[in-house]
């Protein structure tokens, strides 16, 4: 592999790096809120074969059971390791990672990714975490260090951390963990910082803490259909660990070229809510602790709680990221909704859209209007050219609900 900058070498890549698995080959559970179907086989056939993306992170692969089954899948000819870190499936490379939640004293429960550059690494993390965790078989698991340490190791061992969505509201650094990040991190072991469904470019832009980090919009894929659902387009020369740490750096031409993701407004937690009877609160009411209805407890949204913790006001954030994304090259973060949001794209449709075009990608990206309405009808086409757009309208989310898309009339 080359470390030159010649444009010419590198191309695009796709990559959602955060996909739950939800059972092992064999049955046992590993993220219980996952589907079933969600093997580390599954997935990478999905990623390679439907979806369409090159590159994938898995951040359940500290299992002990899945590091088995990864094993058992190199041996028998099924995939391979990856010179530059990560697993191989024909037209997919894995990148092998794993959610842990961190909770430091005085901070509240906060998720963070952790990737490691190969199979051996990972299984050396593995065994340190059993070490510091009650059952390291399974997704999302506490671990009994300080998030310091967490960080120390896996560098040691030549791995990353990037916090997982970071402003969800329930076990997120700024959602649940504490107002920043400094807190109980080292803000210097931090790769990145993933921003989740309900948040956007412009709406990290209201933390100046931020503003040294790249961003990363993942799926968070608990089921075999939502993969993709956030996506990023990384310049790579190959879809590797060690290309995607050149990206996040932007080293040597490769870079992070674009975020795409939901609107936030689609995003289950977009917007406060109550958890008694459930009154999702809409921008005319102000947030307290209280519903003002039934007195119920109310669940802080992503944009309520980053506009009480933000260090820029809303009315200079996008005159500041603008200065700041043309300092730093910042990618553009472009809002899609999702082909499985799309109303009146059934599994039907989506399969024969499939059997003429391939992969969601090319179909999101390379095919045009007047293709897919040879396919699937006129109506169908403009959905999805709307959704390539980001223009579709959307019904806000909130209180573990996901916004809908509204159609409207032509």
């Amino acid at each position: 592999m080359t470390d030159t900058a010649d444009q010419g070498i590198l191309r695009r890549v796709f990559a959602d790096l955060h996909i739950h698995i939800g059972r092992t080959a064999c049955g046992k559970p590993v993220k219980i809120s996952g589907s079933r179907d969600l093997t580390f086989a599954n997935i990478a056939h999905e990623a390679s074969e439907r979806k369409g993306i090159g590159l994938i992170g898995i951040i359940d692969s500290h299992s002990p059971a899945v590091i088995e089954e990864i094993d058992a899948l190199i041996g028998a000819g099924e995939m391979e390791e990856v010179p530059g870190g990560g697993i191989r499936y024909r037209n997919t490379v894995v990148l092998l990672g794993s959610e842990i939640e961190v909770r430091d004293p005085g901070c509240g429960p906060a998720h963070l990714l952790v990737y490691m550059p190969d199979l051996a690494a990972m299984r050396t993390f593995s065994s340190w975490m059993s070490k510091h965790m009650k059952n390291v078989t399974l997704s999302s698991q506490r671990i009994y260090v300080t998030a310091r340490t967490l960080q120390t190791t896996a560098y040691e061992l030549g791995g990353i951390v990037i916090p997982a969505h970071i402003f969800t509201p329930h076990k997120s650094v700024y959602g649940s963990g504490a107002r920043r990040m400094a807190e109980f991190l080292d803000l210097e072991r931090i790769a990145a910082v993933e921003l989740g469904l309900s948040a956007d470019t412009e709406m990290a832009g209201l933390l100046t803490e931020l503003d040294r980090y790249p961003f990363l919009s993942n799926s968070d894929a608990h089921s075999l259909a939502k993969i993709g659902r956030e996506y990023n387009a990384l310049l790579l020369a190959e879809p590797s660990y060690t290309e995607w740490l050149k990206a996040l750096r932007g080293e040597a031409g490769r870079t992070i070229m674009a975020n795409y993701g939901l609107r936030p407004q689609l995003g289950k937690y977009h917007r406060s809510y109550c958890t008694q009877c459930a009154c999702v609160f809409d921008q005319d009411h102000a947030v307290t602790d209280r519903c003002p209805s039934c007195n119920g407890r109310i669940v802080r949204g992503v944009i309520d709680r980053l506009l009480s913790i933000a260090d820029r006001n809303a009315g200079t954030a996008q005159e500041d990221m603008a200065e700041h994304q043309q300092a730093s090259a910042r990618p553009p973060y472009i809002h899609q909704v999702p082909l499985e949001f799309i109303p009146g794209l059934g599994r039907r449709t989506l399969d024969k859209l499939f059997d003429h075009f391939g992969t969601e990608m090319n179909i999101v990206h390379e095919v045009p209007q007047a293709s897919l309405a040879e396919a699937v009808g006129t109506d169908i086409a403009a959905r999805i050219a709307d959704a390539r757009s980001g223009i579709l309208q959307v019904e806000v989310g909130g209180g573990g609900y996901y916004g809908r898309v509204r159609i409207e009339r032509r």
